[in-house]
């Protein structure tokens, strides 16, 4: 006895997505039902599309579960939300809050934020745990550039050249001639 019973119009809905549907999973669980409803064995079915015999139940309870939906939606997966943010947009006031001050007053040993470093921060201080990409995914949404510090040079004295054995003089008129 077949698990599943098809009308003549449904049977030939599920034969023409098997022939032209571009996708693989509604392809896959539309000749899952054929099968079912021809009288195979469940067993036989999840062997034959490499699938547990839980998916093929699975794909069962859900065609007959959607009754009221055409047969293209009975065959695809219900919406899925994902994993939920970690930190979504609640970091943001927070590395602003800092970004702009030496790191050494609160006891970290350096002059700059770094990614890393602020979900230090973030977690020594608040608790809460985000990655560094987090992190930087933050400073994207604040509008922030990342620059490496710039280290400069003191000014030269005036006298610098003398002190290298040359004289300010000649090296203005050598360029005075050059412009």
């Amino acid at each position: 006895m077949a698990l599943l019973s098809l009308s003549h119009r449904q049977r030939g809905e599920l034969e023409g997505l098997v022939s032209r549907t571009p996708l693989a999973k509604e392809r896959c669980r539309a000749q899952a039902l054929l099968w079912l409803a021809e009288g195979a064995d469940v067993a036989d079915v999840a062997e034959r599309l490499d699938v547990s015999r839980q998916t093929i139940y699975n794909w069962l309870s859900r065609f007959q579960g959607r009754a009221e939906l055409d047969l293209r939606a009975r065959l695809l997966d219900a919406p899925r939300l994902g994993r939920p943010r970690a930190a979504g947009g609640t970091i943001d006031e927070l590395v602003a809050a800092v970004i702009d001050d030496d790191p050494r007053p609160l006891g970290y040993h350096a002059t700059v934020w770094t990614a890393p470093l602020l979900s230090q921060y973030l977690r020594d201080r608040h608790g809460i745990k985000v990655s560094d990409r987090t992190v930087r995914r933050a400073i994207d949404r604040l509008g922030l550039i990342w620059k490496r510090p710039r280290h400069e040079l003191a000014l030269r004295p005036k006298t610098w050249r003398q002190s290298k054995g040359g004289s300010n003089a000649a090296w203005t008129r050598r360029n005075a001639r050059s412009c």
